[in-house]
């Protein structure tokens, strides 16, 4: 072996280390209708028949199992000290307050936002080289451009409405105070080997250079841990740094909140797991900042979300409200929807009342996929493929489908109920995205994914392929390092496709998603606070669509054009979020879903209502129905399909026949099939045309192919809240 290629490999050892490393951070997702080629294989369709996926899933738990005794470990007692005593008065335990009386109903508007946004603050997102700030976030949020790690700028084409930083309680700001060499913290002996991280000198994108940040940084975690553990590092002391971090993102926060104009909300992200690795983070969101606590709760108070909702009624009492917003329960090997609590019981009333109380909302779209549902799970849904996550949170282990899906949980919810048991699974949608940048990340044709450096070029983000020498060496190198120093993150991160060689960790399969919207009398704290409590919020995929969804047993074909139909729908029956109960003559009831497009995204397609229901032997059923078509064309009533409506997208420019849409869509839908004595619940999805997909967008701007197990084209999408029916 020659001088040049005993460098090469040596280069590719390192960068393969950095890809490892970088993946312990990470989780990945997957778009559906993709075809295998050479090594590569849809993550959609057939991960859960892949043998090395299998292989990878049975060598990773192994490697879990041996963490099992530093897992859950508890370094901070729980308190509930407040940061100061304010003005507000206390609130009412009762998680509905706030709510306006449909009688003395405003007309409300949709408001768009990210319930979910990570700063410097973050140790993540500090790793991954961002310096933005909660104040950059905000300026971002409300339209100013802020610099990516990379040194590009990065701006929406319009502002939010509303925008929460959370960042991980764990260890906020520590990393950064660790590294940045002008703090008493950095002085530290644990503090050494992270000066630094983030001088200018350290900034590079190659492969060599993202090695040595995320070698540095690998240790950061599990040396705070044992060192606070054996006293060298001081506990109080470490509480204090992030105080100080949580009590500036209140500052940020409060200071950019501009009522009637753009709503910023005091918020952290509690990021848990089980043993497994199995995604349990929610963004914990506070209505106010009068009175809030002086530490957030973190996994290193407790790793059981109980002890989360425990904490947030304890501040409930004390006049704080609060509540918690599970996200990528796709990744959560099936813990985030399970049918048994923390400790392995059956659920009880007692527990789905407390996680009623402080979950009303799911995150069921964002960056690290959509977790609507799963074809294994849905099998007569031809959309649920969209944006799929089929591995657990941090590592390449298979995620277990089951117990990881909102519509299954949903359905569960309906069998408990069945049984005699409160259903702690009635929860409304949002999106959001979970960029660790400060900005979001939702437009497919800019996207460039959520971790700073490590995701700052095409190459990186897997859509175009690593180039000549480099790529052959890295790809060998990564198998060779994977076989001898295995790792939670498997045999592949680096795959080889038509003789081209392509990163295949996360990066690849991240998708440009989500937002959050609610429909609110006006863009405050309050107005939009209470939307959330009584969900009356839907998701969207990233384009600023707007959808409404009604039910109620009066409503008419009128309804939908004239000037007080949305009036006469509210005063008349139920919004998403709600629940109806049967007619007196157990009547059928309508259903009323108005649609609208993006003007800076692609038209319409397709108005959808998702049904969930439960018979008398207690088995649960779903079905997918088209209830409004594009151009006019009407819904084949054997099918319940649209047609063909013609959409097409030109793979070479991304161009669209955008006349084959439809601005606005809308309908007035009667179940056939109602069941009066049937429980059930509907929600509405609506669908674009057919767009690019972001990782062509990089392809087209390299000049070559998009990668061919990739989807090249998606369809960008929103979910409402459900309403639930509930029978006698």
């Amino acid at each position: 072996m020659n001088k040049t290629n005993r460098h090469l490999n040596s280069r590719q050892a390192l960068s393969t280390l950095a890809m490892v490393a970088t993946g312990l951070f990470l989780t990945s997702c997957s778009d559906t209708k993709m075809e295998p080629s050479s090594e590569a294989f849809s993550t959609a369709a057939d991960i859960y028949s892949n043998e090395t996926a299998i292989a990878d899933t049975a060598g990773i738990d192994a490697l879990m199992a041996k963490r099992k005794a530093s897992w859950g470990v508890k370094l901070f007692a729980t308190e509930t000290e407040l940061l100061a005593d304010g003005n507000m008065q206390a609130q009412s335990g009762d998680a509905t307050a706030g709510d306006t009386p449909e009688e003395t109903l405003k007309e409300r508007s949709a408001y768009f936002g990210d319930l979910h946004v990570h700063t410097a603050y973050s140790f993540d997102g500090y790793a991954f080289g961002t310096l933005a700030t909660p104040y950059d976030a905000y300026r971002f949020a409300q339209g100013e451009a802020i610099k990516n790690p990379a040194g590009f700028d990065m701006q929406l084409t319009r502002p939010m409405d509303f925008y929460a930083v959370t960042d991980h309680a764990m260890f906020m700001g520590l990393a950064q105070a660790a590294a940045d060499t002008s703090t008493t913290f950095s002085k530290k002996a644990f503090s050494e080997p992270y000066n630094g991280l983030n001088a200018p000198e350290n900034y590079g994108t190659d492969i060599y250079s993202s090695f040595k940040r995320m070698m540095t940084f690998s240790s950061f975690m599990s040396n705070a841990v044992s060192q606070i553990t054996s006293g060298e590092l001081d506990r109080e002391e470490v509480l204090g740094v992030v105080r100080s971090a949580w009590a500036d993102t209140i500052d940020a926060a409060d200071l950019f909140n501009d009522p009637g104009q753009f709503t910023t909300f005091a918020a952290y992200e509690y990021s848990s797991s089980s043993v497994d690795a199995g995604n349990l983070h929610r963004n914990v969101v506070f209505e106010g900042s009068d009175r809030l606590p002086r530490e957030p709760f973190s996994r290193y108070h407790s790793v059981n979300p109980e002890d989360l909702w425990q904490w947030m009624d304890e501040l409930r009492a004390k006049g704080v409200e609060s509540l918690a917003i599970p996200h990528n329960s796709n990744g959560s090997n099936g813990q985030m929807f399970k049918l048994v609590d923390w400790a392995g019981n059956p659920l009880d009333d007692d527990y789905a009342e407390k996680r009623l109380r402080n979950e009303p909302l799911v995150e069921i779209t964002q960056i690290k996929g959509t977790s609507e549902t799963h074809p294994i799970l849905s099998t007569r849904d031809e959309w649920a493929g969209f944006e799929i996550m089929p591995y657990r949170v941090a590592t390449a282990a298979i995620s277990e489908p089951q117990g990881s899906y909102v519509r299954e949980a949903l359905r569960n919810g309906l069998a408990l109920e069945q049984q005699g048991l409160t259903n702690p699974y009635q929860f409304g949608f949002i999106g959001s995205s979970d960029t660790h940048s400060a900005a979001s990340q939702n437009k497919e044709s800019d996207f460039v994914s959520k971790v700073g450096l490590l995701s700052s070029t095409a190459e990186q983000r897997g859509s175009i392929p690593q180039s000549g020498l480099i790529g052959e060496a890295t790809y060998y190198g990564s198998k060779l390092l994977s076989t001898v120093a295995p790792t939670r993150n498997g045999k592949s991160m680096y795959v080889k496709i038509n003789g081209e060689v392509y990163a295949n960790a996360a990066g690849p399969t991240f998708g440009a998603s989500g937002l959050a919207a609610a429909w609110a009398e006006e863009n405050t704290r309050e107005s939009l606070y209470s939307a959330f409590r009584r969900k009356e919020v839907f998701a969207t995929s990233g384009p600023r669509l707007q959808l409404r969804f009604f039910a109620g047993y009066e409503f008419d074909k009128s309804m939908l054009t004239s000037a007080d139909g949305i009036a006469r729908a509210y005063a008349e029956g139920v919004t998403m979020g709600g629940a109806l109960s049967t007619s007196d003559d157990q009547k059928s009831p309508g259903f009323i879903v108005m649609a609208s497009a993006d003007p800076e995204g692609a038209p319409l397609q397709r108005v959808q209502i998702v049904k969930g229901w439960i018979d008398a032997e207690g088995n649960t059923h779903e079905d997918v129905i088209d209830v409004a078509c594009a151009g006019g064309a009407q819904v084949n009533a054997q099918t319940n399909r649209c047609p063909d409506n013609g959409a097409r997208v030109d793979i070479s420019d991304c161009s669209i026949n955008a006349e084959t849409g439809s601005a606005q869509l809308s309908a007035l839908w009667h179940d056939p099939q109602f069941d009066a004595q049937q429980r059930a619940f509907y929600y509405a999805r609506i669908l674009e045309n057919p767009t690019c997909r972001w990782s062509t967008w990089d392809a087209n701007r390299a000049g070559v192919a998009p990668r061919p197990d990739l989807a090249t084209t998606l369809q960008e999408r929103a979910w409402s809240s459900p309403i639930h029916y509930l029978a006698n």
